[in-house]
């Protein structure tokens, strides 16, 4: 049976949620004029964390109406974010003080594969979100759409040199992130349907 959402659990996942687009939007807007630099970096490592009472909260609003492709793809998900988000830690708080050399002995042996296979399932993770939420129609489309196309691409072009391109990347991932949050607030306004009620309006169409 699918799980219920207090209004205040929602309100506090929107909360995190904005505070999490807003770590990732502004710093890549910053570094458009100044570069990656230990200030930006410290911010953009801690919003992946942030992100987490979002997606938790996204998910129980509109499990009622996804059924086991919502619970799959939310795990899927929040796996991904996990890994992704333990990658982007280790580059912007312990990498990015290491010159070159020691950086190239540090990406040896496994390393490398377990960042490109964190990179593709938190791209899995969120084409399948993305897609849940678009059937749900609980959220508003363009951002929907956006998590489900751009943020696999960002999981792995971030990988690029630091250039105008990620910083857009990076800037529509936050603002994605803060308008599903506002999604979120206005929703605790709101009755969400049940999976019967669903199917039985679904039947007579």
């Amino acid at each position: 049976m699918p799980t219920t959402l207090s209004d205040r659990a929602a309100r506090t996942g929107a909360l995190t949620g904005a505070l999490a687009g807003l770590l990732v939007a502004l710093p890549a807007f910053v570094e458009i004029f100044t570069g990656e630099t230990a200030a930006t970096g410290f911010f953009l490592a801690l919003s992946p964390a942030f992100s987490l009472p979002l997606l938790a909260a996204l998910h129980r609003r509109q499990s009622a109406v996804t059924g086991h492709f919502g619970e799959t793809a939310y795990v899927v998900n929040l796996i991904g974010i996990g890994l992704f988000g333990g990658a982007a830690f280790a580059s912007n708080l312990v990498l990015f003080y290491f010159d070159d050399a020691a950086v190239e002995r540090a990406l040896t042996g496994p390393t490398v594969p377990a960042l490109i296979g964190s990179a593709a399932v938190f791209a899995v993770g969120c084409a399948l979100f993305g897609a849940a939420m678009l059937r749900a129609r609980v959220y508003p489309r363009l951002p929907s759409w956006a998590y489900a196309t751009v943020f696999p691409l960002f999981a792995f072009l971030t990988a690029l040199p630091d250039s105008a391109l990620t910083s857009a990347l990076h800037i529509v991932v936050g603002a994605t992130l803060t308008c599903l949050a506002s999604a979120l607030w206005r929703s605790t306004r709101t009755a969400m349907p049940r999976a019967g009620t669903l199917a039985g309006h679904a039947g007579r169409n």
